[in-house]
């Protein structure tokens, strides 16, 4: 089992940025790829973006995609996601997710082992 702990949420303006962390313990040598995903109030989790581990190739939601980047610390067991031109339909909590299945997904099933999620509220 993997634990997962996410930093970096926050309330920030239309247009600012923020950098979420999560930080991988446990049983690392098992995951496969990290991902992000995103539930905002009365809807459900959905897909933000995802790393495989090892070769670092990434996938992105339409939604985020030139604005979201993904990037990872093997040596730190950290997934980054820096979030950039904010906008108010970007706000709700943020969880990282890991995965030993040997291929990228955007689907939350997939995923092994959850974060307790961080708040991004993004105001106009």
């Amino acid at each position: 089992q993997v634990q997962l702990v996410e930093s970096g949420g926050g309330l920030v303006q239309a247009g600012g940025s923020l950098r979420l962390s999560c930080v991988a313990s446990g049983r690392t040598s098992n995951m496969h790829a990290m991902g992000w995903f995103h539930q905002a109030p009365g809807k459900e989790r959905e897909f933000v973006s995802t790393i495989r581990w090892v070769y670092g190739s990434t996938y992105y939601a339409d939604s985020v995609k030139g604005r979201f980047i993904i990037s990872k610390d093997n040596a730190k067991n950290t997934v980054y996601l820096q979030m950039n031109s904010l906008v108010p339909e970007d706000t709700a909590v943020y969880y990282c997710a890991a995965s030993i299945r040997p291929y990228l997904s955007t689907v939350p099933a997939d995923f092994d082992s959850w974060g307790q999620g961080t708040q991004v509220t993004v105001s106009s």
